[in-house]
């Protein structure tokens, strides 16, 4: 299996070399050459498996023989010990919960499998990587869990300064070790465009072996399949449903792409619905055909506040730049602030469950697709982060304590340590020099 870059004018690499440089050196994102298949005979095998054995299925076809079958699969097996519950709200409605790793959010499935798989190529390289992302909230702390302590690597995270959730900002910035937070001063758009002009720049490519953990790196995106491949599986096992439609909280559509791969795969997933607040970008393209990303808005679902989303680029690959193509497969539904908060206090009253802002957005985007297209397909709403994260929105919501589980609760008297930046790439250019020193 060889990665090409979107932007088409770099050399094809290794999922090894996609891995460790992240972005493409023209700026471009690295997509395989072919999406592998599973036959109906390799499905029907996977059936009643475990999710680690699904995933090691997936990830053998990704990265073929560049790692030994056994170093994979306990590479594999050490990410996933946790469960990926799948919770009935009723006979044809289900929540996926995402949000059971260390960090409580799905970007754990990612960062966990990169961190590893990360820290494996450095040491047969000896040598030092250097982790750069950016992030709206969980995907930092999640980086900063998934990477701690691991050998050869060192990480900068940054985040938008007052634009993330207090227990957000606590976990990625008490990690400490090789773990490095920058705060600044700006919104997400601003914290990807220096990920993205340092990966450019020559004098810092030259100095740092740069990568990032981000969803534009590759194998960051191909764990996340996994969980649209265990749910299509588990949905049939357990309740004989098969062609779910999946609602997908969107903000850099790295989870909705991971679908996407998971569908070409061969799992039988019937459709998407990019469920996003008022950044709104996608949506509008897949309704009206022109994309013209917007700044960024701040919304209860913080995490999806992207006005301009990387992995739209490797959509559009992936449909062939066809809007006719993505819509077919897509439908944007857009979620506003007072309906997330309606949809959470609704969750709670009929079924009892508590669910975060932006599992109330695909919820809300589900029940709309349903509305407007008179579906009777299973859907499953992709829960990405627990309820205990967002504090604020559910108390706000609801008027009621949310229990904060001790993982959280304990980095709340943990000392803040953070770099304050603008946005400006020479501070970053700086503070990664001094870095050295």
């Amino acid at each position: 299996m060889i990665y090409f870059s979107t932007s088409k004018s770099s050399t094809p690499v290794s999922i090894k070399r996609a891995t460790l440089e992240g972005l493409a050196p023209d700026g471009g994102l690295y997509v395989p050459s072919q999406i592998p298949t599973f036959s109906p005979g390799e499905l029907s095998l996977l059936e009643g498996a475990r999710f680690s054995d699904i995933a090691l299925a997936i990830a053998k076809k990704f990265i073929g023989g560049e790692i030994s079958p056994i170093v994979l699969q306990d590479l594999v097996t050490a990410c996933y010990d946790f469960p990926t519950p799948i919770v009935s709200l009723d006979e044809s409605t289900f929540v996926e919960e995402l949000f059971h790793g260390p960090t409580l959010a799905f970007k754990d499935y990612g960062a966990r499998f990169l961190g590893r798989l990360t820290g494996q190529f450095a040491a047969e390289d000896h040598r030092l990587i250097t982790v750069l992302v950016a992030t709206s909230g969980d995907t930092g702390s999640a980086v900063a869990s998934g990477f701690h302590g691991i050998p050869n690597t060192r990480v900068v995270i940054l985040y938008p300064s007052g634009k993330v959730s207090r227990l957000q900002e606590q976990q990625l910035t008490t990690a400490g070790g090789n773990v490095h937070a920058l705060e600044v001063r700006g919104d997400f758009d601003d914290c990807q465009r220096l990920v993205k002009e340092a990966f450019v720049d020559p004098e810092l490519r030259k100095r740092h072996t740069l990568t990032s953990a981000n969803s534009i790196n590759i194998a960051r995106l191909i764990p996340q399949s996994f969980y649209y491949a265990w749910a299509t599986l588990e949905l049939k096992r357990a309740h004989g449903l098969e062609n779910p439609v999946f609602s997908v909280p969107s903000g850099n559509y790295g989870n909705l792409t991971a679908g996407v791969l998971a569908k070409r795969m061969g799992f039988p997933i019937g459709h998407f619905i990019a469920a996003s607040n008022a950044n709104d970008s996608v949506t509008r393209y897949l309704e009206e055909g022109r994309y013209e990303p917007r700044p960024t808005k701040r919304t209860l679902s913080t995490a999806m506040d992207v006005g301009n989303p990387s992995n739209f680029a490797r959509l559009r690959h992936f449909y062939g730049e066809s809007r006719e193509a993505m819509a077919a497969d897509i439908t944007g539904i857009s979620v506003t602030d007072e309906e997330t908060i309606e949809t959470i206090r609704k969750a709670r009253e009929r079924f009892g469950y508590l669910m975060d802002p932006h599992t109330a957005v695909g919820c809300r985007a589900l029940e709309k697709y349903r509305e407007s297209t008179r579906s009777s397909s299973p859907g499953v709403v992709l829960s990405t982060a627990h309820p205990a994260k967002f504090l604020e929105a559910i108390t706000g919501a609801l008027q009621e304590e949310v229990e904060v589980p001790e993982r959280l609760s304990c980095l709340l008297s943990l000392q803040k340590e953070a770099t304050l930046i603008n946005p400006d790439f020479q501070e970053l250019s700086l503070f990664l020099n001094g870095l050295d020193n």
